[in-house]
């Protein structure tokens, strides 16, 4: 956990004001969900990875003779899907936020993450994950930030598991494996697919759209028929992408920690840096006791933004005010809330980023770097010196 000082902070509300604007213009509505949670919501199948789940905060909420297990939010998407099978089942819902999660991480990694978040519940693929994809990308180029895509499917690599005739409990713990990044699984499973090509190396490959996925099924489709599945699907936002001018890159092995994305996966870089990522995750609804309903999801992650906003961008000119000569204090605040009563940002006692006025018994003297000062013997002519320019 860490603090956040005023230039962060400034940076913070210029990323979480861009992507609400891009939010409120697509018709999403915002939400914010409990910062503790019932801990069974996470440990439901298919929601959080073992390895996620070994990262979570958790703790008795007591009361009196019992109590139950719950946890500081590790995720966002988990929770907002438990609000809408509370709240809004039935009805298709254009959701997002801007709010924490917490995870437990080794030495100094952050453990305290902000996220803006979309969850898009009701709408049928392609088109959701489309929209999300783009609503993503728009929010990061307000902030100036040309972003590259990667997509994914883990029905891939399900697909795979799945032919290699691996028991329920070994699937889960292969497919865990490669999800924390331990390519020796795919190498593991060679043996069960006589005929396939290099599991590790080509899964691990990554190509652009249409072409590599063309290059993928003409190379997996025989060993693991079932493949053919989630590649069309990716096929179809690939081709939607590219009537909008946006060229993905494939990568198979993208998805990692999430368990239950079900369809097209993606994530968002500026330059090497991840910023962002999201997919579709049809069956959390019904893992968490609601009905079946499509749904799809992002988030864009604070840190790496914050570092990627400049602070010139972010920080406005202001007014400093301050006591001279006899200047009387009441003056100050009189002549402050008359400039904010205009709009303008001052700063009594402070220095200001931008102009100085002077109080002084002999009124007021409005000072700009490289100019003559200027003087104005009331209230109302200070007002006027500064908010009329």
């Amino acid at each position: 956990m860490r603090d956040m000082l005023p230039p962060e902070m400034e940076r913070f509300r210029r990323t979480e004001y861009a992507f609400r604007e891009v939010c409120l213009g697509w018709g999403y509505r915002e939400i914010r969900t409990p910062t503790i949670e019932h801990l069974y919501l996470f440990t439901a199948a298919g929601t959080l990875s073992p390895q996620m789940l070994d990262g979570v905060y958790s703790f008795l909420d007591w009361d009196g003779w019992s109590g139950e297990r719950v946890v500081l939010r590790p995720d966002s998407t988990i929770a907002a899907a438990r609000l809408y099978a509370e709240n809004l089942t039935g009805a298709p819902a254009r959701l997002f936020y801007v709010q924490n999660v917490f995870r437990f991480e080794q030495g100094d990694d952050t453990r305290e993450d902000w996220q803006c978040g979309v969850e898009l519940i009701g709408a049928t693929p392609p088109q959701g994950d489309v929209e999300l994809i783009v609503m993503a990308i728009e929010a990061l180029e307000r902030l100036g930030i040309k972003p590259s895509l990667k997509l994914s499917d883990p029905g891939i690599l399900r697909a795979i598991l799945e032919q290699a005739g691996l028991s329920h409990g070994e699937q889960i713990a292969v497919y865990d494996r490669i999800l924390s990044g331990d390519t020796a699984a795919l190498d593991e499973l060679q043996n069960r697919l006589p005929g396939a090509p290099s599991l590790s190396g080509t899964l691990s490959m990554e190509g652009a759209g249409s072409a590599y996925l063309s290059n993928l099924r003409s190379l997996l489709a025989s060993a693991a028929p079932a493949i053919t599945g989630p590649l069309d699907e990716l096929s179809a936002v690939v081709e939607m992408l590219a009537g909008i001018g946006v060229e993905p890159v494939v990568a198979p092995l993208l998805v990692r920690n999430f368990e239950y994305y079900t369809g097209p996966a993606f994530q968002l870089f500026a330059g090497d840096k991840k910023v962002g990522g999201g997919g579709r995750y049809d069956a959390l609804l019904s893992q968490i006791g609601g009905q079946s309903v499509p749904a799809s999801g992002f988030a864009l992650e604070m840190e790496p933004l914050l570092e990627l906003v400049c602070d010139a961008d972010v920080a406005g000119a202001s007014i400093g005010i301050r006591c001279e000569s006899g200047g009387k204090p009441a003056d100050a605040f009189a002549l402050a809330v008359a400039l904010r009563r205009e709009g303008v940002t001052v700063e009594v006692g402070g220095p200001g980023r931008g102009r100085q006025i002077v109080v002084s018994s002999d009124g007021f003297t409005i000072a700009t770097n490289g100019s003559k000062p200027q003087q104005a013997k009331t209230i109302d002519e200070a007002v006027r010196a500064v908010a009329g320019d």
